[in-house]
């Protein structure tokens, strides 16, 4: 027979004390830590406890008793429900310290390595409108909140485009309008809605597998250039004459796009670089201005989102590599070689690495069009092609510059770095965490000379940080 669960308590005026992980703040409760979202320090509410465990608890804010009074009010109507922008209640000048404060922690207690003072954040240019590049998701059943659901006149079951909802893998949350990136955006997705509810078009049902309109990406650059791919899913009755409509009404709808793409994606998940994509208008990429650089940016590329604080943490990574023109330089993970072309003009010659072969090729490109002659770029696994060989016929780098991915660098290229010896290393990172855990391996012969955290993502608790290191 199952067990009677207690009921979990509804907590009375309790004091947000702290910001924590992922965007969440924190209280004590007893002996527990209680996580919670959407508040900010100083709020006093009640909170009900949605989920307790040995060592903490999550919970609800279902009634502010009192604001904080550090505290911003949030300008985007969908806030509180949309986990994009966390921090939205949050001003941004104490955001920028909580994510100071966030590197400094991870960098000391998973680190355990002796650390300079740190640089201050740099604090983006823009707050608002500051990406490049969003992803919606298209679903045939939208998201509702609790009071949504209460209301009777309300059609439940109505498709819409948006974001996913942690936890709700099948539902869209629709978005009206996203603060994120040019207004623009907003029409265009907007109008995909419109066109594709007026003209019967299916939306995605995930769970079953079935519907036309998947998912859309959109993408601009300070060229101006905007790049749109559609993501469809069609049937065995087809569902490609819909999807021609669809794109045809969108090019002539939005003059501005200058690259509109679409695949057929038929596999279970949305990942496309393993899809081929087709052009329907115009260019097959974008371009993306930094400094007098151009590079190219095609569907499957990945450039910072943040286009203008990029070139500020390029700028902090360049600084650190320090190069007199006369360095070997390897630019780990260069994605579309955006760092190896920034840095190549200071160096004798840079050699990048990355797992994507479309990315290398755009790498490839980007030095041509710069007129830069002393890139070499190679594609495959990083483990597999950072080897002992593979240094000896390139050269023993003089500085190693590394941007992996969150998941940080495999022990292998860590072990490969440690004997190629380089005089620095500049090391990129979008997750402290695992920088903290790869310093930690490099330790042995290096020592950190330098920290400088720099903000991409303003009202998130995300933070980018470079670190410089010296051998010893």
């Amino acid at each position: 027979m199952a067990r009677n669960k207690k009921p979990l308590p509804l907590l009375e005026g309790v004091t947000i004390e702290a910001v924590a992980a992922e965007g969440k703040c924190l209280f004590h409760w007893g002996e527990l830590v209680v996580f919670v979202p959407f508040c900010v320090p100083g709020d006093v509410c009640d909170v009900q406890i949605r989920r307790k465990k040995h060592s903490f608890a999550e919970g609800e804010v279902v009634r502010f008793v009192e604001y904080s009074k550090v505290r911003a009010i949030p300008f985007c109507q969908h806030f509180g429900v949309c986990g994009g922008c966390k921090w939205q209640n949050l001003p941004y000048e104490e955001q920028l310290k909580f994510k100071q404060q966030q590197v400094f922690d991870q960098l000391t207690r998973i680190g355990k390595i002796e650390l300079p003072e740190f640089r201050p954040i740099l604090g983006s240019v823009h707050t608002q409108a500051y990406r490049n590049k969003l992803d919606f998701g298209c679903a045939n059943k939208r998201w509702l909140t609790s009071e949504q659901l209460k209301d009777e006149t309300l059609v439940k079951d109505t498709p819409a485009i948006g974001f996913h909802i942690t936890g709700a893998f099948d539902k869209i949350l629709p978005i009206e309008k996203c603060w994120l990136m040019d207004d623009l955006h907003n029409q265009i997705r907007n109008e995909v809605r419109d066109y594709a509810i007026e003209h019967g078009l299916s939306f995605f049902d995930l769970r079953q597998q079935v519907g036309l309109l998947r998912d859309v990406i959109i993408r601009n650059s300070a060229s101006g250039e905007w790049l749109i791919i559609f993501q469809f899913h069609y049937d065995e009755t087809g569902g490609e004459q819909e999807a021609m409509g669809l794109m045809q009404h969108i090019a002539d709808k939005f003059p501005q796009i200058t690259s509109l793409m679409y695949l057929d994606n038929q596999k279970c998940n949305d990942t496309i670089g393993d899809q081929d994509i087709l052009t329907f208008k115009g260019n097959d990429h974008i371009y993306e201005l930094m400094e007098d650089l151009k590079f190219k940016v095609g569907p499957k590329s990945f450039y910072q989102t943040n286009t203008e604080q990029a070139y500020h943490l390029y700028s902090v990574a360049r600084e650190f590599a320090n190069l007199s023109g006369n360095e070997i330089v390897y630019d780990l993970y260069t994605g579309t070689g955006t760092i190896a072309n920034f840095v190549a003009r200071k160096a004798s010659k840079v050699v990048g690495i990355e797992y994507v072969p479309e990315a290398i090729e755009d790498a490839k490109i980007n030095s041509k069009i710069n007129g830069i002659d002393n890139t070499m770029f190679y594609a495959g696994d990083m483990k597999d092609i950072l080897t002992d060989e593979f240094i000896a016929e390139h050269g023993r780098p003089d500085v190693i510059i590394t941007d992996p991915p969150r998941a940080g660098m495999h022990p292998d290229v860590v072990k490969t770095i440690l004997r190629a010896a380089p005089q620095r290393i500049v090391y990129v990172s979008c997750n402290p965490a695992t920088q903290a855990r790869d310093l930690h391996d490099l330790d042995i012969d290096y020592r950190v000379a330098a920290v400088q955290p720099v903000d991409m993502f303003p009202h998130t608790p995300h933070v980018e940080n470079v670190v410089l290191l010296e051998r010893k």
